[in-house]
């Protein structure tokens, strides 16, 4: 299957039609588990979420979505990033009020843009971060989130934007340095 064969699922599944979902799905499931893996890396051992795990509510979220207007095979992939992000955060956030701050998920940006020390980072702090860069830049955010949590390349990140190469590599550039100085402002600031 091509991307165009993808693209047309994707633009009948947000027209209603149910049976491209269903198509859909074995196409993209091995990409989707290899960004689920991407997302899994440096978490501790014996996390209760697995890859298959996220992919998995990643489908019950991705049944909730209506009427997407999908365009294409990149935007998909930008959408079921966020939604893994969001997957993520929901579960750091139960586990953090289940043992206050005991156990909280640790995450570090590896690859694609690295705003982690060797520590790690919370991935709550990160998704707050994250938010508050949006309020400032959107497009920034994005960048961030595209290449980590949607695992797209620096090509791919550009072509979901509409923006030039050389934009994503200087907001990903900036937005690490922003994000950088917010948790480890952050962390300074927690009891």
């Amino acid at each position: 299957m091509t991307d165009q064969d993808i693209t047309e699922l994707l633009l009948s599944w947000g027209k209603g039609d149910e049976a491209a979902f269903q198509r859909l799905v074995p196409l993209v499931h091995a990409e989707l588990q290899r960004l689920a893996g991407r997302m899994m890396q440096g978490e501790r051992a014996g996390h209760t979420l697995q890859p298959t795990a996220l992919v998995n509510e990643l489908y019950l979220r991705l049944i909730d979505v209506r009427r997407v207007r999908w365009q294409d095979r990149n935007h998909f992939l930008s959408m079921t990033s966020r939604l893994m992000r969001r997957v993520l955060v929901d579960h750091a956030r139960t586990r953090r009020a289940q043992k206050r701050g005991g156990d909280a998920v640790r995450i570090t940006l590896g690859d694609g843009v690295d705003v982690a020390d060797e520590r790690g980072r919370d991935l709550v702090a990160l998704d707050e971060a994250l938010t508050a860069l949006a309020a400032t830049d959107e497009r920034k955010s994005r960048v961030i989130e595209l290449r980590f949590f949607g695992g797209l390349s620096v090509e791919e990140t550009a072509s979901v934007l509409d923006i030039s190469v050389e934009t994503v590599m200087r907001d990903a550039k900036l937005a690490k340095a922003w994000l950088q100085r917010e948790l480890r402002d952050g962390a300074r600031s927690e009891p």
